[in-house]
């Protein structure tokens, strides 16, 4: 079965490199894409929100309200123990060491100019780490201004990101945007529920992408790997985050449920109806 849905979309597949390579179709990474990735001591990282949840209380599953979505689980953590607890369990996950995936590694050697990033790994930037690039990181909960996002540039020569102001990103030739943060710079994540409702309120007001993404987006097409659109969360940010889009594709072979298949038809989203492992194998 699988060699005949790989067969069927082989000319698909081809496209979508293509349009990655011509910076048509702009990549934009979810969770599912570390499923079977391990660290190097052997621990799995999360790949889905189940595991996120478990991840950040040390193996327990929680309650049936709380397991529903790890952003409302990660609130919960973040009453009981504080916001340094959660940022710091988030800051622990993403720093231990595991190998860069094989989409990874394909993705930047297509070198799109513009990828997004909602996971809060580091590898996309170590693997741009020999070229430079602008980094944009999503922040909430900021206290003095209404943009959830700050701009930083690499400095190749000295291995670091130094902030910079918006205007950097009118001649950037790779930009990498992580709207949920990363450990670098500076450790920072949007995690819990209150993050979210503050990012995404903020986005809904325009403060969430900087003015020249939002030129720039207009009329692309995204490619979802490893992103999941049963939760209402996901759908929002993604929302927000390809707003103009001219469509795109979505990688699964489970069936898509009521408020899915709304999201994918309003989106104008061709679903692919491969694995993940199935796609990569394929597509790289």
């Amino acid at each position: 079965m699988s060699e005949v849905m790989t067969t069927d979309y082989t000319e698909t597949i081809e496209a979508i490199k293509k349009e990655i390579r011509n910076q048509t179709t702009v990549p934009y990474f979810g969770l599912g894409i570390f499923e079977g990735v391990t660290t190097k001591e052997g621990e799995a990282m999360p790949h889905d929100s189940d595991s996120m949840i478990l991840k950040m209380n040390n193996g327990r599953a929680m309650s049936p309200r709380l397991m529903f979505e790890y952003s409302r689980a990660a609130m919960h953590l973040e009453q009981r123990r504080g916001v340094d607890y959660i940022q710091q369990m988030m800051n622990w996950i993403y720093t231990k060491e595991f190998e860069p995936t094989s989409l990874q590694k394909a993705i930047i050697d297509m070198a799109p100019r513009f990828i997004i990033d909602t996971n809060r790994d580091t590898k996309l930037q170590e693997l741009l780490a020999y070229e430079p690039h602008i980094l944009i990181i999503g922040k909430s909960r900021i206290l003095d201004n209404d943009y959830r996002y700050e701009i930083f540039e690499y400095d190749v020569e000295n291995k670091k990101y130094f902030q910079v102001e918006e205007e950097a990103l009118d001649d950037a030739q790779k930009i990498l945007f992580k709207p949920m943060g990363s450990p670098l710079p500076e450790p920072s994540f949007v995690i819990s529920d209150a993050d979210y409702v503050d990012w995404l309120t903020e986005a809904m007001g325009g403060f969430a992408v900087p003015s020249v993404l939002k030129t720039y987006r207009k009329t692309k097409k995204y490619l979802f790997l490893g992103t999941y659109f049963d939760r209402d969360t996901d759908r929002m940010v993604a929302n927000e985050l390809t707003m103009d889009l001219e469509g795109g594709y979505v990688i699964t072979d489970k069936e898509l449920g009521k408020k899915e298949k709304k999201f994918v038809d309003k989106h104008n989203l061709e679903v692919i109806e491969m694995s993940l492992p199935e796609f990569i194998k394929a597509f790289v």
